[in-house]
């Protein structure tokens, strides 16, 4: 079985102007280093697809898919709801990053793919089930474990999220659900303000919320020595059915909306220690979803080195 890859072009047409971080040129250094690299030939291609109403309110009130369509038909710069900023086409590039996700999630369960990376825009993990914020409208990777449960009968899913900033959405998602893991290394304090050490769930989700803060300066001795002291114990106790990755290449050494000094190397580390995880535990699955990663150069190496390992697994 190859690994599967979702890079669509169309993802592009997210343009919000000049000087904006998350910009289209992120998927070109994608793109680039995975060609550079000679992966791009070698991996399963997943399509993008628009999610539908349904697919969404797995997470998402209708009230706030009411408000998204609102905004963006409006023709408003900012969704209403938070600091996302948003264009004409920001609803529907939007849905597809949602659906391919969705897509990548079928490709893994029906055996088509091993494990599989999609490069979508915009991310998702600040997405909470009723406010877009920070560059997201929709949680990718909450829908993700939300449609696996309900379609392909995963009963716990697992969520890691190594961006420099935390994944509020996602936990606020999960905060007391039960079936669903979610581990979080990220800059503290740091935007969006979340993730102190003491944020641990409640009802059946209590002690399913892992949070991981460091100061400004982390990097592979406390993030790699978290995953292995934290994260493995976790997963050995929780016993995941599928595993899904936030993976926030800002949380790299140079990257200009964080501190933290990750290295390609690292990345790799880490995406072993997961994969390792998904085959003691989840027969495999796992599916990567882009998030943060804002230094060009530092997002497509960092992509490159962690898709390398998820295609040679």
């Amino acid at each position: 079985m190859s690994s599967g890859l979702l890079l669509d072009p169309y993802f592009k047409q997210h343009a919000q102007g000049a000087g904006h971080p998350e910009r289209p040129e992120r998927l070109d250094a994608i793109k680039s280093a995975l060609e550079r690299e000679g992966l791009v030939k070698d991996m399963a291609h997943i399509e993008s697809r628009p999610a539908t109403d349904d697919e969404l309110a797995l997470v998402h009130s209708h009230e706030y898919l009411s408000i998204v369509k609102r905004d963006i038909a409006r023709g408003a710069r900012t969704l209403s709801t938070g600091d996302t900023d948003i264009m004409p086409k920001s609803l529907d590039l939007a849905l597809r990053a949602a659906g391919g996700v969705l897509n990548g999630v079928d490709a893994v369960f029906s055996g088509r793919v091993k494990n599989a990376f999609c490069a979508v825009r915009p991310p998702g993990h600040h997405a909470t089930p009723t406010r877009g914020m920070g560059f997201c409208i929709f949680n990718n990777v909450a829908l993700a474990a939300r449609y696996a449960q309900r379609k392909h009968g995963a009963p716990r899913v697992m969520i890691v999220d190594w961006d420099v900033h935390h994944g509020n959405g996602t936990q606020d998602t999960f905060w007391s659900d039960g079936s669903v893991l979610f581990f979080s290394t990220h800059q503290y304090p740091w935007y969006p303000g979340t993730g102190a050490a003491d944020e641990r769930g409640e009802g059946k989700g209590r002690d399913l919320i892992l949070n991981c803060p460091f100061d400004a300066g982390a990097g592979r001795k406390e993030i790699y020595g978290v995953f292995r002291e934290r994260l493995m114990p976790a997963a050995d106790r929780f016993k995941p059915d599928f595993l899904l990755i936030s993976a926030g290449f800002d949380s790299r050494a140079g990257d200009p909306l964080g501190r933290f000094l990750l290295e390609d190397d690292d990345f790799q580390d880490l995406t072993r220690l997961l994969l390792d995880i998904a085959e003691k535990h989840a027969g495999g699955r796992m599916l990567s979803v882009l998030e943060g990663g804002y230094n060009l150069s530092g997002l497509g190496a960092g992509v490159a080195a962690h898709v390398q390992v998820l295609r040679h697994a």
